[in-house]
C-alpha cells in the first residue's frame, strides 16, 4: 500500500489511475463478499435444482444411466450456472460444497426412482473436483456409507473428473483413486479432448469411462480434425477396456457418424434433454418411439 508521501509525489494522471484501481478492487471485494453470502444461503437452504440427463448405449439404444446436474437459482450475482460453479471453485469451500451436492443428488435420485426396477441398475454420473476426492476428511469409506444410506450400490456411482481442473501429481492421485475403486466406485474423465492433457490423464488414471468434450462432437461429420482426435481416443479406449461417451450430441448427422465410428455411449439433446424427472433417452433410429418416463 502506498503511503501519503508517495501518493503526493505521483503525477496527477498516475494518481487518478491508482485511485481508479483501488475503487475497482473495492468493488470486486464487495461483490465477492455478496456472492459468498449468497452461496452460503443457497447451500444452507439446499436451493439447488436437480436435473437428470440420460446416457445411452449407442449400439443397442439402451438407457444405461444419467448424469445428475445441480443448478442454482438464476440471480444477479449468479446469472448462469457456470458463474456459480466458477465462483465456488475459487473458494476454500469446494470439498464441503461437493459433499452437499452428492447428498442432494443421491436423495433426489432415490426419490425419483422409488419403486422402479431400474433404480438398482442405472449408472449415476456425478461431477467432482479432482481435489475433493483427495481431501483427508472425505474418504471412500465416508462416500460408501452415504451411497448405502440411499439404498444404492457403489458400482452405480461414476465420479466425473473434469480435465479443466487438472491433476498435477498423477502418481499420488492414481493411489487415491485406487481406494475408491476398491470400494466399488468408478471413474470418468470429463471434457476429454478439450486440450487439457487428455492422453496423459488417460494413461495414468485409467478411467472406466471417457467423456468426449462437446467441442469435439459439434459438426464432427464435417470436420476431419475432430474425426481424427475421436478416432485416436476410441482406439485407445478399446485397447484399454474403457468406454467412450460422446457429450453434446444435437444433430442426427453427428449421431450417425459417432455410431459408425464405434463410440460406445452418447449424451445430448438429440437423445434426451435434462429433466427434473427420470426420463429415458432414445436413440432416434433405434425403433423406439419417444422419450418416456420410467
Amino acid at each position: 500500500m502506498m503511503t501519503k508521501q508517495h501518493t503526493s509525489r505521483m503525477h496527477p494522471s498516475s494518481l487518478f489511475t491508482y485511485f481508479q484501481y483501488l475503487n475497482q478492487a473495492r468493488k470486486k471485494e464487495m461483490m465477492d463478499y455478496r456472492r459468498f453470502v449468497a452461496f452460503h444461503h443457497i447451500m444452507r437452504n439446499q436451493a439447488l435444482s436437480t436435473f437428470f440427463q440420460p446416457i445411452l448405449n449407442l449400439d443397442k439404444g439402451e438407457n444405461v444411466g444419467y448424469e445428475i446436474l445441480n443448478r442454482p437459482p438464476a440471480s444477479e450475482l449468479f446469472p448462469t450456472t457456470e458463474h456459480f460453479y466458477d465462483f465456488v471453485g475459487q473458494t476454500d469451500q469446494v470439498s464441503l460444497f461437493e459433499m452437499g451436492c452428492r447428498q442432494i443428488s443421491l436423495r433426489s435420485f432415490r426419490e425419483k426412482a422409488a419403486g422402479l426396477p431400474e433404480r438398482n441398475n442405472s449408472l449415476i454420473f456425478m461431477n467432482v473436483h479432482p481435489h475433493a476426492l483427495s481431501e483427508e476428511h472425505i474418504t471412500s469409506g465416508e462416500l460408501l456409507e452415504l451411497v448405502e444410506q440411499y439404498g444404492l450400490s457403489p458400482g452405480q456411482i461414476v465420479f466425473e473428473l473434469t480435465e479443466k481442473q487438472a491433476v498435477t501429481d498423477y502418481e499420488t492421485y492414481e493411489g487415491i483413486l485406487a481406494s475408491y475403486r476398491a470400494a466399488g466406485f468408478r471413474i470418468a474423465i470429463d471434457d476429454a479432448g478439450s486440450g487439457y492433457n487428455s492422453l496423459k490423464t488417460l494413461v495414468y488414471l485409467k478411467p472406466e469411462y471417457v467423456k468426449l468434450d462437446r467441442s469435439l462432437i459439434q459438426d464432427i461429420h464435417l470436420n476431419p480434425v475432430q474425426q481424427q482426435i475421436v478416432t485416436i481416443l476410441v482406439e485407445y479406449a478399446n485397447k484399454s477396456g474403457t468406454q467412450v461417451i460422446a457429450e453434446g450430441i444435437e444433430r442426427m448427422e453427428e449421431l450417425a457418424y459417432l455410431r459408425e465410428r464405434g463410440v460406445h455411449m452418447g449424451q445430448g439433446y438429440a437423445l434426451g434433454r435434462p429433466s427434473s424427472e427420470l426420463i429415458r433417452g432414445v436413440v432416434p433410429d433405434s425403433g423406439a418411439q419417444a422419450a418416456a418416463a420410467f
